[in-house]
């Protein structure tokens, strides 16, 4: 067996900088009161059109599951940061919104989160390595998450359909029904990189 094998190096160094930069990111999230989960949750529904998203659509996003999302948008909202909407369309559906105050919250801890984040990662790299490193991690991303942009539009339920076929139950509970075309998070990102 070949411990040195350059996929458990691959796997390591992401392990590694992930948990490394987290760790980094924590005391501003700690001083805004948002846990990891809850800050993702909010970020995706700011960078969303209208401020808001699908419960699905969300869950999807940040890879919980629907009765997950439901515990964190119900302690969002206690807090004020969301409140949910129905959805005129389907009465099943809900949507999360971000309210003013969760606005104002991240608006507060946005400055010196984005400094954490210069400092520990995007700074480290030119323009070019920068723009080709989030293109590889799109590429990962949509293998290991395809269900990770929920709500994009029909090609993304696609995916999850092409995910479930390929083996991979745990994106079922994740697959979105198909409405209309939203925007997502990882459109901001490509085009404000």
């Amino acid at each position: 067996m070949n411990f040195d094998d350059p996929r458990l190096t691959a796997v390591g160094l992401l392990a590694e900088v992930h948990a490394g930069v987290m760790a980094r990111l924590q005391p501003v999230l700690a001083a805004a009161r948002l846990s990891e989960v809850d800050f993702e949750t909010v970020i995706r529904l700011a960078r969303s059109p209208g401020e808001r998203l699908r419960m699905s659509d969300l869950a999807a996003q940040t890879g919980l599951s629907t009765s997950g999302v439901t515990r964190v948008v119900d302690r969002l909202e206690r807090e004020g940061v969301v409140t949910r909407q129905a959805c005129p369309t389907d009465r099943r559906a809900s949507y999360a919104v971000l309210t003013d105050a969760g606005r104002e919250r991240l608006e507060s801890m946005l400055p010196q989160h984005l400094q954490d984040i210069d400092d520990t990662f995007t700074s480290l790299l030119d323009a070019e390595e920068l723009e080709a490193f989030l293109a590889t991690l799109r590429k990962i991303r949509d293998v290991v998450r395809p269900c990770a942009t929920a709500g994009a539009g029909e090609a993304k339920v696609e995916a999850c359909v092409e995910a479930l076929k390929a083996g991979r139950p745990e994106e079922r509970a994740r697959i979105p029904a198909p409405a209309e075309p939203e925007f997502t998070v990882d459109s901001v990102s490509s085009s404000s990189t």
